[in-house]
């Protein structure tokens, strides 16, 4: 019996060790999986890395895929039918660049490979590193590059020069300043070396676009001459420019878009070239202004007498094709006001200046599509109906907060526009296009014909028919736009000199604006897509709007002060005239009542206004701070949410196994 108990003891102890080396086993089995399963995930993440590396795929996660070649450029693109050579010439070296500009390389260099994998291989690629006394160096300067002073003996290059057969377009430097308008420099740059010839344009204007060249007597005194329009320089690059006069009273037959700016005081003999030249299959560009700064800047600094200055409008023809445009009153809208800075913490609010956002700028055409901000400053506005024949769309238009006013009053002070604003509750258009065929202005001929005046002296029955056009043969397009300033340079955007280049910067989408409408008339629509997005802004509508409906209750607060500050004395003047001449000067207890019940009511009202701007000041201060924690902390916030998600779904999926 011992021996029997002793051998089961013996078993015993044998199953326990084994039973233990089975858990360590176990241990062991789970140790070497997670070892193999780290290694595999890193052998799975090199090999996507190395993949996605070589075939440079990314993701572009903006709002408005401003990383992502639009559809625009790749129309262009399948366009091709020969190849497309570009040379990138940028320095090489560590510290050849500053970080900022070698970022901006990199972008520039992975822009130009998304070119050539949409272009199929049409597009090819060289880059060039310009060190001093090499071949690159001096291939750049053949090809327009120059390279930018960095000390006495070093220069920086990054540029562009695109060619193709005989054709080649350079982009000299490649300013970070201008990174939203990369995509379109460069596929303006494909467009214009692969286009066989120019449309040509012309542009009648009573402003100096054109510039104007130095005088000998002003050099002496050091002041320049004054340079082109950078709407003109613009241009040039797409079409071929020629200069209308404004007394011209016919348009060259070449000219295919005819842009007139600020046709003041134009005479009808003008205006019936215009109109012969839309009636020859011509399409036309009027942009209009009842106060164009840009004009009134040559009468000084007196609102009198620039406000009497006439505006510009083409009345003859305006009123053959249905519509009217009053030269003498200005648009002023309560929910596009700018906000002008006067210094010294004063802020202006200038109604006839008008900030527009995206509710006011028609999304669904072309010309306006992805343009969501535009500045028209003392703008004025369309009225009528098309006469029968033609169609029209409205580009730009006002909210129902909006008026006109006369233009004296604009140009004298915006405080006072805001105090009397009297909202219309209609929209108004200020700018359109009209599309069909169009009749004559002048149905009665040339205006100031001499063989028909002669007629009519003599008595002639059987006079001569009157000369020109009678009515288009195929539908043509006019675009009317109610201001001229909107292209000026200050007001589209920012002019700077770098490395003695003049480069452009847009603020806004004033000057796409402007370049769309002549592409749409005579250059490639495809461009106006690429073109547009680049000047794509976020401005705070909300806010805007809760300072315009705050300004609205402070408004009719001011008036009510005003209203009754006017009662109160014109009740005191009529007490005094009561009185007798010696008792002019004394206040009666009757008056003294009335003076104390204004003063008590007079500090009540400036108490209520106190309140009405604490309370804007604390909401739109609410707003900005909640979208400034949302930007900060939303995506910590979102990661760390779907963190504890997934590890809430890993553990019951563990616990059910």
């Amino acid at each position: 019996m011992e021996v029997s108990r002793t051998a089961v003891t013996a078993q015993s102890l044998n199953f326990s060790e084994l039973v233990d080396r089975m858990k360590l086993d176990k241990k062991q089995e789970a140790l070497v999986y997670s070892t193999v399963g780290v290694v595999v995930m890193l052998l799975i993440l090199v090999a996507a890395n190395g993949i996605s590396s070589k075939a440079k795929m990314r993701i572009d996660l903006t709002a408005d895929k401003l990383y992502t070649l639009s559809d625009g450029t790749r129309k262009v693109l399948a366009k091709l039918d020969t190849n497309v050579k570009v040379r990138l010439y940028a320095t090489q070296g560590e510290n050849a660049m500053p970080t900022g500009l070698q970022t901006h390389a990199r972008r520039v260099e992975d822009l130009l490979k998304e070119f050539r994998q949409a272009s199929k291989g049409k597009i090819i690629i060289e880059k060039l590193d310009p060190q001093p006394d090499s071949d690159a160096e001096e291939s750049a300067t053949l090809d327009g590059i120059q390279g930018q002073p960095v000390t006495l003996t070093e220069k920086l290059y990054l540029g562009l020069a695109v060619s193709s057969l005989e054709q080649k377009v350079a982009i000299p430097y490649l300013t970070p300043d201008r990174d939203k308008l990369l995509e379109y420099d460069i596929a303006r740059a494909i467009t214009q070396v692969t286009a066989t010839s120019k449309s040509v344009v012309g542009v009648m204007t009573s402003l100096p676009m054109f510039g104007q060249p130095m005088n000998p007597m002003m050099m002496q005194m050091g002041q320049k001459g004054q340079s082109p329009w950078v709407f003109i320089t613009e241009l040039k690059n797409d079409f071929e420019v020629r200069q209308v006069e404004m007394t011209a009273d016919t348009i060259d037959e070449g000219i295919k878009v005819l842009i007139v700016v600020h046709p003041k005081q134009i005479t009808d003999g003008a205006q019936y070239a215009i109109d012969q030249f839309l009636l020859n299959g011509g399409k036309l560009i009027a942009l209009l202004d009842p106060l164009s700064i840009v004009d009134s800047r040559s009468s000084g600094g007196n609102p009198m007498q620039r406000a009497t200055q006439g505006g510009s409008t083409m009345e003859k023809l305006l009123k053959a094709w249905g519509l009217e445009f009053d030269a003498n009153k200005v648009v002023a809208d309560a929910n596009y006001v700018t906000r002008i800075n006067r210094g010294m913490g004063r802020e202006e609010v200038v109604p006839t200046v008008l900030s527009m956002g995206a509710d006011g700028i028609t999304q669904g055409d072309v010309i306006t599509s992805q343009i969501d901000n535009i500045l028209l400053p003392f703008a004025g506005g369309f009225t009528g109906t098309p006469v029968s024949g033609l169609s029209q769309t409205v580009l730009l238009k006002t909210t129902t907060k909006s008026q006109l006013v006369e233009k004296f009053m604009a140009e004298m002070a915006g405080e006072q526009v805001m105090k009397d604003f009297n909202p219309s509750g209609k929209e108004i258009s200020l700018a359109l296009r009209l599309t069909g065929k169009f009749k004559t202005a002048f149905p009665d001929g040339k205006p100031g014909d001499a063989t028909k005046k002669d007629d009519e002296k003599n008595g002639d029955k059987e006079q001569k028919p009157a000369s020109g056009l009678k009515e288009s043969k195929i539908e043509s397009v006019v675009i009317l736009v109610g201001d001229s300033d909107f292209i000026y340079d200050e007001f589209a955007g920012q002019v700077q000199e770098i490395f003695g280049q003049r480069l452009f910067m847009a603020r806004n989408g004033n000057m796409g604006l402007a370049q769309n409408m002549a592409d749409q008339a005579g250059g490639d629509v495809n461009l106006i897509q690429v073109r547009s997005r680049a000047t794509v802004g976020r401005p705070f509508t909300v806010v805007k709007k809760m300072q315009a409906q705050a300004e609205d209750s402070y408004r009719v607060k001011i008036k009510q002060l005003e209203t009754e500050l006017s009662s109160a004395q014109q009740r005191l003047n009529e007490l005094q005239q009561k009185k007798e001449g010696n008792q002019r000067f004394i206040l009666s207890p009757e008056q003294q009542k009335e003076v104390a019940n204004f003063r008590k009511r007079e500090i009540e009202v400036k108490k209520e206004l106190k309140n009405v701007r604490k309370q804007l000041k604390r909401d739109v201060d609410s707003l900005q701070n909640q979208l400034k924690w949302l930007n900060i902390a939303g995506m910590p916030v979102l990661v760390t949410v779907s963190g504890i998600f997934l590890a809430s779904l890993k553990r019951k999926r563990t616990s059910a196994q």
